[in-house]
């Protein structure tokens, strides 16, 4: 599962503590209901470079926190969406997340601004490490670890994604 969160420096302390354990009563309430995920396709293309991934598209709240958490797989073509409503520095931990994976954060022109890898936590149930995209980004997509080192993709290459 990975949870994602902004660019808070413009936001008051009062308020990021306000949030902080809002935060810990939302993860110590019971496991909800597994989220239905929309599905697509998107085309991502760098030069002459192109792939092709089945994704599962998180564009809500819960649809987002769930994300890939406690799976154990995921197919070599498949990949997760997040898309949100707003531009921002979004962030990225590994809770619940069971399969090592890089995420591509992808600007509202739906251009690859960064790739970050994020490995399996220790105790998955306590993450610890934050992975922050570079850049701000509208969007992310979550694919197996070395997905696009594999088929040659790098920051820059355009992603389209097509709804099922």
């Amino acid at each position: 599962m990975s949870r994602k969160s902004r660019d808070t420096s413009h936001v008051p302390s009062r308020l990021i503590g306000i949030l902080v354990i809002t935060g810990l009563l939302l993860a110590s309430t019971p496991v909800r209901a597994e989220v239905t995920f929309k599905r697509g396709i998107l085309t991502i293309t760098q030069g002459k470079v192109r792939a092709f991934l089945n994704v599962e598209v998180a564009d809500t709240e819960e649809s987002r926190a769930q994300g890939l958490g406690n799976r154990t797989s995921l197919a070599s073509n498949a990949g997760m969406l997040f898309i949100f409503e707003i531009t921002g520095v979004w962030a990225f931990w590994m809770k619940d997340t069971l399969i090592p994976l890089t995420v591509a954060f992808i600007n509202e022109q739906w251009q690859i601004v960064d790739l970050v890898d994020m490995d399996v936590e220790k105790d998955p149930r306590k993450p610890v490490a934050i992975y922050q995209a570079a850049k701000p980004s509208r969007y992310a997509l979550e694919v197996n670890k070395g997905f696009f080192q594999r088929k040659k993709i790098t920051v820059g290459a355009q992603v389209v994604y097509t709804p099922k």
